[in-house]
């Protein structure tokens, strides 16, 4: 490692010219990434309601729709538009009464339900636009964003295309601000606890390398989440600004006893063994993630675990380069705000059984709370429901109670009158306002022969027959859910292959998977973290001392929720405890490391513990607060609730776990250090000065 380390301090020009030379096939990759703005589509693939999306998409062309209602809106200027519409590129077809009979014929000559589907009693009509390609592709966005440009007042869009695009329109819009807002909040807290008023810059400057160097490998996954896109900038300046931390403090260090490249040198090597723990134990929490049925956590984790493997290599490369460069003018200080906690270092040490008790008296609370925190599936509700997307679906809601849509698939063995009996059936269950199928066409005595094929494509193909099932209850509500169960056995009973689709089945499902997802993850976290603390100290206690504290931390954090009466997005309650885990774990792993030095050093225990709090403090606390800073900003300008409400969790997550291992874990080592002794190998390498 010094080899490494001489290279970089001596060719430290080299270094940083090719580092900026590697962003331009990072910014070529960065662009060329597709983003993913369908969260649903990260579903199992074998899942029944992903199968018959798969249907939908490939045969029926149906997967991605919209719907426009038009207020009042005369023949003659709907027509117009239903043209227009038609002329977008990556619009396929759009689907009005003209395409059934005549205009000049009344409307009440149409078969009821027809009526119902595209008339409502006001005076609306709807038209049923379908696309060329799926729902969060390129095309389909573009044609989304022509349609808002060519309809005219009191013409809404709603659907889950139009409420995709808008989505990406947000998401494109707010990103600027996320990374304003976490770099200046992050900037903050480093001139407040950094004596150089230039090293907060080249901190910047360094984690900036790194974060393009992660998204432009992003390439190779061929796409990533929006969620993915807009948290991984900050994640990855809060989770690896304490490494840059780390080798500062150890370069100023070794600068008092010797020379500035020599002491480089032996900071790249300091730095790297002590972060190497740390690094691995983020990497582990953040991989877990992959072990999540819903893709997205293979998305989330993958993406993050990179960049922190990123942030460490730049860590010990460019930024070392990047000190030594400007290394004259890190001379230029100003006063620091973070204290070294002098007086709580001693009170700790003098009251570590109190401590511990009000600690215990606290988390009980809040550990029961954390399981009974609401928690809501339905990803509009995460939206701002002022978006044109939103006020167009709920315009079909009150306008044609179509506040869900099921997509029944059957064999085309079926007769005519056994998907009568089941249209008759599923008409039945308790929520369906309305089941639309070809038949109903041919019920209303329209002649089969006259019906346009077109229509008859929309019911009919590759071997399956489609039913539209218009529900009055919300998706992810219990009440659709047991409407969905109802309506699964009615169809199965008809073909045992049948299938339902649709956000309400593909919300259903999602639930479904992330129950199991939660336990999954938190167990594959927790295990993976304690293997490597394990490993690392040579110890069958101290892991289990570390974990529990992240863990103790995680369950207040998550039991807050409960007190304030505030619901969580499902994907908060899955991510969270695998980031506070593997964000935080540092901090214990950081005071535990020094402890140990001390004892080695001939320390008694309280007197280990008292020092490692007082020169670890101004560490834990710049990075904790840091990590804060750059995740609270998101929270507060963000307008999307469920960035709000990871960034937020983060945000409170780091300050608390800052507090528990400042105050709680070294409790701990207090009264658990004969245990410590006994169950780690190599404890202590010289005999201690002073038994505890």
């Amino acid at each position: 490692m010094k080899v490494w380390a001489r290279l970089i301090v001596k060719h430290r020009k080299a270094v940083l010219v090719i580092a900026i030379i590697l962003l331009i096939p990072s910014v070529l990759g960065m662009l060329g990434t597709r983003v993913n703005y369908d969260i649903l589509s990260y579903l199992p693939e074998d899942l029944d309601s992903m199968i018959g999306q798969q249907i939908l998409d490939q045969d029926f062309k149906t997967a991605s729709t919209a719907m426009v209602t038009l207020e009042n809106m005369p023949t003659a200027e709907t027509l117009k538009l239903k043209e227009a519409l038609e002329g977008i590129e990556g619009v396929a077809q759009v689907i009005w009464t003209s395409d059934l009979v005549d205009v000049s014929v009344p409307k009440e000559m149409l078969p009821e339900d027809i009526q119902k589907f595209f008339y409502n009693e006001d005076g609306a009509t709807m038209l049923l636009v379908k696309f060329t390609d799926s729902s969060a592709s390129a095309s389909t966005m573009n044609a989304l964003a022509q349609m808002k440009e060519t309809v005219q007042e009191h013409c809404f869009i709603g659907g889950m295309s139009a409420i995709m695009a808008d989505t990406k329109q947000l998401v494109n819009s707010e990103m600027p601000l996320y990374i304003l807002c976490a770099v200046g909040f992050s900037l903050l807290i480093l001139f407040l606890s950094m004596k150089s008023t230039l090293v907060p810059l080249l901190f910047i400057v360094g984690i900036f390398f790194p974060i393009v160097y992660n998204f432009g490998t992003n390439i190779f996954l061929g796409q990533i989440s929006y969620i993915t896109q807009a948290l991984a900038t900050v994640l990855q300046l809060g989770v690896t600004m304490d490494f840059s931390i780390f080798l500062l403090h150890r370069y100023e260090e070794e600068k008092q006893s010797c020379p500035n490249e020599e002491a480089m040198v032996r900071a790249i090597c300091s730095t790297f063994t002590s972060i190497t723990a740390s690094s691995l134990t983020t990497i582990a929490g953040f991989l877990a993630m992959c072990t999540m049925s819903l893709t997205l956590g293979r998305d989330i984790g993958i993406v993050m675990a990179k960049g922190v493997f990123l942030g460490v290599v730049c860590t010990i490369t460019i930024l070392p380069a990047l000190l030594m460069t400007f290394d004259k003018a890190l001379r230029f200080t100003h006063r620091t705000f973070i204290p070294r906690l002098s007086r709580v270092s001693h009170f700790v040490v003098k009251h570590p059984i109190p401590i511990l008790a009000v600690f215990l008296i606290i988390f009980i609370p809040f550990a029961a709370a954390q399981a009974k925190t609401p928690v809501y599936y339905t990803l509009f509700d995460s939206l701002p429901q002022d978006m044109d997307s939103i006020v167009g679906t709920n315009r079909l809601k009150e306008d044609f109670n179509m506040t869900t849509t099921h997509f029944v698939l059957v064999d085309d063995d079926l007769t005519n009158s056994q998907i009568q009996r089941l249209s008759g059936e599923l008409e039945k269950v308790g929520g369906i306002t309305q089941v639309l199928s070809y038949e109903k066409f041919l019920g209303g005595g329209i002649p089969e022969e006259m019906v346009p094929q077109d229509v008859q494509n929309i019911f009919h193909a590759g071997g399956k027959r489609m039913l539209l099932a218009n529900s009055s209850y919300k998706s992810g509500s219990d009440e659709q859910n047991a409407q969905l169960n109802e309506m699964n056995r009615i169809v199965k009973s008809f073909d045992p292959q049948g299938k339902i689709s649709g956000e309400g089945a593909m919300t259903k499902d999602l639930i479904e998977v992330a129950d199991v997802d939660f336990r999954n993850v938190n167990i594959a976290s927790i295990a993976a973290v304690f293997l490597i603390i394990c490993v690392v100290f040579r110890s069958a206690s101290i892991p289990v001392l570390l974990v529990a504290s992240i863990e103790s931390a995680i369950m207040i954090n998550m039991g807050i929720p409960y007190f304030s009466g505030t619901t969580l997005p499902f994907i908060a309650s899955i991510v969270i405890g695998t980031i506070q885990l593997g964000a935080t774990v540092d901090y214990a792993i950081l005071m535990t490391t020094r402890f140990r030095e001390e004892l080695n050093h001939g320390c008694s225990t309280k007197e280990a513990v008292q020092r490692s709090i007082e020169n670890c403090s101004q560490s834990i606390l710049t990075s904790g607060l840091t990590f804060f800073a750059a995740t609270i900003g998101v929270a507060a300008v963000s307008r999307m609730e469920l960035i709000q409400s990871l960034c937020l969790l983060i945000s409170r997550g780091a300050l608390i776990s800052m507090v528990v291992i400042l105050i709680v874990l070294p409790a701990l080592l207090i009264l658990c250090a004969p245990v410590i002794k006994h169950t780690t190998f190599h404890w202590i390498q010289k005999k201690e000065r002073v038994q505890s």
